[in-house]
């Protein structure tokens, strides 16, 4: 049983929850950086140090920034705070989600929106229904920018980055040079991914329309979502509620094998009382859900072909999802 009870979830090698043997690979393109945002990268006594150029929130006493240090950092206060909740939860999965709603909201059509700015510390962006329950999120991560002298912007990405590594999941190349905004979003809500449109039909085609505004492709686009695979929802910030899967705070296919190969019913009840929430999916013994939207990636024949493809090989799940997570990322980013 390929199942992984969070219970257990300890036995996993400290080096694949946390991401230690990931913190020497970073990398960055071979690329010429634009020198207002990436002045010099050097190696010194084998860590990488970024002189990262200026703007009002970051200061010359902290250009030099110590990538693989702040990694450490917040890798051991993703532990630190698993430890404390001591309840089987995560922060890694809302640290992703932060990454995640930071960056999509952009549009290759007109160059709004990304990971640019962290927009999302102002009104309306921290008030949209859809980053609800992020707020603790950003206060966590806030120190650290602080402290390191970095965008948050930069912060919430190499968090969101962090993240996956400390589950588990793959390494994710990540650069410096976003900056943060003394000005509020002006891209309009509703640009972040539905769980529900009203039908399987309706439900597929916004989910093109939502990730191909960002120029993501079918493969891209179901690689994402497998990020599923961790997490959960609360009924106090979407409405919905429950975990994809039993191992909540791994990153693996399992999200992707469970929705092919469990039965999936109508939610109608919880805890002993009819179900009030949104429409959801439970499994055989109530302790998983599935959204419409993840019910989609198995209705539609393009996107079921990748979602099997990813059941079979999770080391090519690993691999699209690390290079589309950093597509991602840096949406919206002039380095």
């Amino acid at each position: 049983n390929r199942i992984v009870n969070q219970r257990i979830l300890k036995s996993v090698p400290i080096g694949r929850r946390f991401g230690t043997s990931n913190f020497n690979r970073l990398s960055f393109q071979n690329k010429s950086f634009n020198s207002a945002s990436f002045a010099v990268s050097a190696l010194i006594g084998g860590v990488t140090l970024l002189a990262i150029g200026f703007s009002p929130r970051v200061s010359e006493a902290s250009a030099l920034i110590d990538v693989q240090k702040v990694k450490k950092e917040l890798s051991s206060m993703i532990e630190a705070e698993d430890e404390k909740r001591a309840d089987g939860t995560s922060i890694a999965p809302t640290l992703v989600r932060l990454a995640w709603h930071a960056a999509g909201t952009y549009s290759i059509h007109d160059k709004t929106g990304g990971s640019n700015g962290s927009t999302m510390r102002m009104a309306p962006e921290c008030s949209w229904g859809a980053n609800a329950g992020l707020s603790y999120s950003r206060q966590f991560l806030r120190p650290i920018a602080t402290k390191y002298g970095m965008s948050e912007a930069d912060v919430w990405t190499l968090a969101g980055v962090t993240a996956i590594e400390s589950m588990g999941g793959p390494s994710i190349r990540w650069r410096p040079g976003r900056t943060d905004s003394s000005e509020p979003t002006t891209v309009p809500d509703g640009r972040l991914p539905s769980a529900n449109k009203g039908c399987s039909k309706a439900n597929i085609a916004h989910i093109r329309e939502i990730f191909g505004r960002m120029g993501f492709s079918d493969r891209e686009i179901v690689a994402l979502l497998g990020a599923h695979a961790v997490g959960r929802c609360h009924t106090d910030a979407s409405g919905y509620w429950g975990p994809w899967t039993y191992a909540e705070a791994t990153f693996s296919n399992e999200y992707f094998r469970l929705l092919l190969e469990e039965k999936w019913t109508v939610k109608k009840t919880h805890n002993g009382q009819p179900w009030t929430g949104p429409l959801q999916y439970e499994s055989p013994d109530g302790a998983l859900m599935m959204l419409p939207s993840d019910m989609a990636l198995k209705e539609d024949p393009e996107f079921l072909r990748i979602v099997q493809s990813y059941v079979k090989d999770e080391a090519l799940f690993f691999k699209d999802f690390s290079d589309a997570f950093s597509k991602l990322l840096e949406l919206g980013v002039n380095f």
